[in-house]
């Protein structure tokens, strides 16, 4: 069991689409796994779906990544966000990232 920084990763592949779902929090120490499996599994993909149902919280360093993520998806396809939860929806609020990422229900 995790007490601190303690995150996994579900990805679900189907045709080019990919799903990533992260458990737990993407924060400074988390945020490298989720850079990492953006780096790696994205070769064909055309739609990236980001499962924020399980997400905990999400730091400036989660930010970070989900810019890099929608930069390289904005040349290959398109990238959302579905099941975000409250508190992380008011962080992409107050950053002004509502108004960049594709957020769904």
């Amino acid at each position: 069991m995790c007490y601190i920084w303690c995150m996994t990763i579900e990805k679900t592949l189907n045709n080019q689409e990919l799903i990533i779902k992260p458990i737990g929090e993407i924060n400074t120490v988390t945020a490298p796994e989720v850079e990492e499996v953006i780096k790696n599994d994205l070769g064909n993909i055309t739609s990236l779906i980001f499962d924020f149902s399980e997400l905990e919280y999400l730091s400036s360093a989660g930010l970070r990544v989900l810019l890099v993520a929608q930069k390289l998806m904005n040349k290959k396809g398109t990238m959302s966000l579905r099941h975000v939860n409250n508190s992380v929806k008011e962080i992409f609020d107050i950053t002004g990232f509502s108004n960049i990422l594709d957020i769904q229900d």
